[in-house]
């Protein structure tokens, strides 16, 4: 289901490995997504007939199950990677088990950010996501995961999940680096971008602010900007699917900022560092433990906190000999690498059927 025309990570994820295994032919990979329509796409794709669930960023909502384990059943597959706990887990799982597959459900997005997503009390979707990622999980071999996915799963993760950086995303000195902060994503309410605003109102520096992207909270942002007298300093863009155009526009930032509390990878974060920009993030988000010296933290939640980290970022020079370094060490097909070891260790050790 987070599989949209304008998602982030996952969709970044899923395509980087489907072209390393046509590119290598180490693995024969599936990619089993929803579409306008049920068909096959080059062999490899399989798309099936789903509604549109937020026409902003493309999210569509799977209709059933029955085509889903057709499609298991015609491909017989060896190992399951199950991305979606919403998409019939639990009946999936079992056709899987029943071909002699394994399954490893990998916990992309935890019950926390999902919930502070809906409008409503967070504790109350909170609750309810935990209960339901439990019983998802309940059938499936192991977990792949960047974070504890214990609290939301009562499992711990037997993978780590990796993301990498694609080649377009690289250090670029020849760019002139502006005076703006860049956000760059979508503009969802989990995103955390009421704090950015209220730290940019809060700045002594009026230092420009560019909100890259689309999504649901669109409107009510714009709301803000006027009720917080900040028109002339913030301006909304398009969402940019353009690599290389959006490596340039992370290179030619002073900042990159990702203001959100709830982050369980942040991979914008990693491709603004390989392109040499200072970065700023929560203290909790995963990817920032992997770009040390490229990035200021702050409190998740805490907008004053994260003024301060912004301020900071902003008289950082950026390092483009550790942004190149970086962007190696994390290159997509180190990850895959790394990812099928892990599996294969998991086979010999009997951890998966």
């Amino acid at each position: 289901m987070f599989y949209g025309e304008r998602s982030g990570g996952i969709r970044t994820y899923l395509e980087a490995k489907a072209a390393f295994a046509a590119r290598t032919g180490s693995f024969e990979h599936h990619l089993v997504i929803p579409g306008r329509a049920t068909a096959v796409d080059g062999g490899c794709r399989h798309l099936h007939r789903s509604l549109r669930l937020a026409a902003s960023n493309g999210y569509r909502l799977p209709l059933g199950a029955g085509a889903l384990l057709s499609t298991l059943d015609a491909i017989r597959p060896h190992v399951v990677l199950l991305h979606d706990p919403f998409w019939t887990p639990r009946q999936a799982t079992r056709a899987a088990h029943e071909l002699g597959a394994a399954v490893v459900a990998v916990h992309h997005a935890s019950a926390s950010l999902q919930a502070a997503g809906l409008p409503g009390p967070d504790a109350v979707y909170a609750h309810a996501l935990r209960r339901w990622y439990r019983r998802a999980y309940l059938d499936v071999d192991a977990v792949m995961s960047v974070v504890d996915p214990a609290p939301d799963a009562r499992r711990s993760a037997t993978v780590q999940l990796r993301l990498g950086i694609e080649p377009a995303f690289h250090p670029r000195p020849w760019v002139r680096r502006g005076d703006h902060v860049l956000y760059a994503g979508c503009l969802s309410r989990e995103k955390g971008l009421r704090v950015l605003l209220d730290a940019a109102a809060a700045a002594a520096d009026p230092w420009p602010l560019v909100l890259l992207g689309t999504g649901p909270m669109g409107d009510s942002l714009r709301d803000r900007v006027r009720q917080l007298g900040l028109a002339s300093r913030v301006t909304f863009e398009p969402f940019e699917g353009d690599r290389d155009r959006l490596a340039a526009r992370f290179a030619a930032a002073r900042c990159v900022v990702l203001p959100g509390a709830h982050e369980t990878f942040g991979l914008a974060a990693l491709e603004a560092a390989a392109c040499g920009a200072p970065v700023v993030t929560a203290s909790v988000t995963p990817s920032a433990a992997l770009i040390a010296g490229a990035v200021d933290t702050f409190r998740a939640g805490d907008g004053v906190d994260l003024l301060r980290a912004i301020e900071r970022a902003r008289r950082r020079a950026p390092d483009p000999a550790a942004a190149g370094a970086l962007a190696v060490r994390h290159g997509w097909d180190t990850v895959f690498g790394a990812e099928l070891e892990d599996l294969d260790h998991l086979l010999k050790l009997g951890v998966l059927p």
